[in-house]
C-alpha cells in the first residue's frame, strides 16, 4: 500500500497538469478534487460559489478532500484553499507525502488572467488579488513535506523530481 502523493499550491500553478503526469508515471489513480466536487454538485465551482456561498463549497471541500484522502495509491491535487482547513491538513499528514507547487506570482498571473473559473480573484484587481490570497496561504502551504520551486523547471522536470522525492520518502 502505498501513501498517497498530495499537490498544493496556488490556483494556477499546475497541480492538475503536473498530477496526471505523476499518476501516468507512478500507476496510480489521479484524483482532482475540483473536479470530484463538481461532478458531485453537477455545476461548475464558480456557481457554486455564486450560487451557495464559499462556506457551503468549503464544507463538500473538507467532506470529498477527507474520504479521498482515506484512501491509498493515488496521487491528488487539492484545491488551492483546501490545505486552509486544519482537518485536511491532519488527514494529509497522517495518508501521505504532500508536495507545495510553488512558482512566482507574476507567473501565475497571466494564466488567471485568461480564466474565468476562480471565484476567489478580482479581476479588476487581480495582482493584488492574487498577492493577498498568496501570503494568507503561503505559511500553511510551507508545511507541506516538500516545497517544489517551480519557476525554471519545465514540466516533466518537476515531475521527475517529485517522483524522486516521493520515492525515496519511502524508503
Amino acid at each position: 500500500m502505498k501513501k498517497n502523493l498530495v499537490l498544493t499550491g496556488m490556483m494556477g500553478v499546475g497541480k492538475s497538469t503536473i498530477g496526471k503526469k505523476l499518476s501516468k508515471k507512478l500507476n496510480l489513480k489521479f484524483v482532482d478534487i475540483d473536479k470530484i466536487i463538481e461532478q458531485s454538485e453537477k455545476i461548475k465551482i464558480p456557481e457554486i460559489f455564486k450560487s451557495k456561498g464559499e462556506a457551503y463549497f468549503r464544507k463538500i471541500e473538507k467532506k470529498i478532500s477527507i474520504k479521498e484522502l482515506k484512501k491509498s495509491n493515488q496521487v491528488i491535487a487539492l484545491g488551492g484553499g483546501a490545505i486552509m482547513n486544519f482537518l485536511i491538513r491532519k488527514e494529509v499528514k497522517n495518508s501521505s507525502i504532500s508536495f507545495w507547487l510553488d512558482l512566482n506570482l507574476k507567473s501565475i498571473l497571466p494564466r488567471l488572467k485568461i480564466t474565468k473559473k476562480r471565484p476567489l480573484l478580482d479581476k479588476d484587481n487581480l495582482e493584488d488579488s492574487i498577492n493577498k490570497i498568496y501570503s494568507q496561504r503561503k505559511k500553511i502551504y510551507n508545511e507541506s513535506d516538500f516545497k517544489i520551486k517551480c519557476d525554471s523547471m519545465k514540466i516533466q522536470e518537476i515531475v521527475n523530481k517529485i517522483i524522486k522525492l516521493y520515492e525515496d520518502s519511502r524508503n
